[in-house]
């Protein structure tokens, strides 16, 4: 049976609303300019989060090349560590729960930045001046990482918020995925000079270094948070008044949540991707640490034109449309790799790599924005964003170590990974037509 048609409203756009026009009132209008700049500094709060996150670029692989190259790990031994260092991520759903209902000395997401701002630069302040051992850098970076979390919750929700009240979801979805790659563009090239610099220093010294960068990254946050447009922090927001159990009720019996959760979790249980992918460059290729970063500084550069395309598109192509096309470029996106023997040729792959996974990247967040339940931004979010994440790339790392080193080394991996993306394709058929009918600046009622 055929879904209802919703019902339209343009909202968004350099037009004043009309009188009695109950779908359209000034709440939901938003000039172009002030859009933009709405946008922009949420997508600026977001990227200062996403440089100290100790699961980005500019700690990750540093930390990484640590493990290898001073406690001399196999990529299955870094990949456990990965595994277990991220076990926040896993739970990070909880705290946008908390994000959505708890509100810091009545200051809403503002108090979020503040408060988890400091509490994330202290955490890492104090494992700046503790000696690097295996346990302690396991500790600090499970304490960092769930610091963090209720800060990056509030700055997602941000965008969640933007998107569905104003129906721009299509635009936040592309600022929220250029403020999440940006710093891993930046963070992988500085994180692979900072893994050379740190060879040359003691390891009490380097882990000093790489810490007290985050430590300051994170007092950035809690000093800009608070300063933000007051539009930004005073938007409509939904005043959760039930109990906690209610509200996961709520969102565990919204039947729209599960397609994009599902989805991303297989677009980001990509064995072929992650770890594997940085031991294949090191050792079959004799890429050194500097050129594995600049690969993935590569690959997320070339992954931004297709993030910006993504924004012109979505004001002008349907939802439903976008999710398929980008679906389908997205499958052999690491196909390309197989061809590269060099470490100047897997350079090179990185262009097409990171292309034709940007368009999938940025529908994929379309859809959980516009899947959010009201009230449960915060919680949705790093669900989709976090949760699925980190789950599906950890457990992708520790799949793609056992094939790499066991099963059919690195091929095997790519294989693999084209597989798993194909299995997004019937998920595609449950997503509701009433989300995806729509460009943005067109909402549903």
């Amino acid at each position: 049976m055929r879904e209802p048609g919703p019902s339209f409203r343009i909202v968004g756009y350099p037009s004043p609303p009309q009188s009695g026009d109950a779908a359209l009132n000034e709440s939901s209008f938003l000039a172009r300019g002030e859009r933009g700049w709405l946008l922009f500094y949420a997508g600026f709060l977001l990227l200062l989060v996403n440089f100290a996150s100790p699961d980005s670029g500019l700690i990750a692989i540093p930390v990484n090349f640590f493990l290898k190259n001073r406690l001399h790990m196999s990529a299955q031994e870094v990949a456990v560590f990965n595994a277990c260092a991220g076990a926040p991520l896993y739970l990070s759903f909880v705290f946008g729960f908390l994000r959505d209902r708890w509100s810091p000395f009545g200051a809403g997401d503002r108090g979020h930045f503040a408060v988890f701002g400091l509490a994330t630069g202290a955490t890492y302040g104090a494992i700046a001046f503790m000696p690097p051992t295996y346990g302690l850098l396991l500790g600090g970076v499970i304490l960092a990482t769930a610091a963090i979390q209720t800060a990056i919750g509030a700055a997602s929700a941000l965008f969640s918020g933007l998107g569905q009240d104003h129906a721009i979801s299509g635009q936040a979805s592309t600022t929220l995925n250029l403020a999440n790659n940006l710093p891993l563009v930046i963070g992988f090239l500085l994180g692979g000079q900072l893994s050379e610099l740190m060879e040359g220093r003691n390891a009490v010294a380097a882990a000093r270094l790489l810490f007290l960068v985050g430590a300051g990254l994170m007092a950035s946050v809690a000093v800009f948070g608070p300063l933000g447009p007051r539009r930004l922090f005073n938007a409509p927001r939904t005043t959760l008044q039930t109990t906690a159990l209610a509200d996961v009720l709520r969102l565990l019996r919204t039947p729209a949540i599960y397609p994009p959760v599902i989805i991303e979790f297989l677009w980001c249980f990509a064995p072929a991707g992650g770890l594997v992918l940085q031991f294949h460059m090191a050792n079959a290729l004799h890429a050194s640490d500097s050129q594995v970063g600049e690969f993935f500084a590569i690959f997320w550069v070339s992954s931004l034109p297709a993030f910006l395309l993504y924004g012109w598109l979505c004001q002008r192509v349907r939802l439903r449309p976008l999710l398929w096309i980008s679906t389908a470029v997205a499958i052999p996106q690491w196909v390309p790799i197989l061809l590269a023997h060099t470490p100047d040729q897997a350079l090179m792959a990185a262009v097409p790599i990171g292309f034709l996974g940007g368009l999938a990247s940025v529908a994929y967040i379309d859809l959980a924005i516009r899947s959010c339940p009201k009230g449960l931004q915060g919680t949705m979010m790093l669900l989709v964003i976090t949760t699925t994440f980190s789950v599906g790339a950890r457990f992708g790392d520790l799949w793609g170590a056992s094939l790499y080193e066991q099963k059919g080394g690195f091929t095997a991996a790519v294989i693999a990974t084209v597989l798993v993306y194909l299995l997004i394709v019937p998920v595609l058929f449950f997503v509701p037509r009433r989300l995806t009918a729509t460009t943005d600046g067109v909402a549903y009622t």
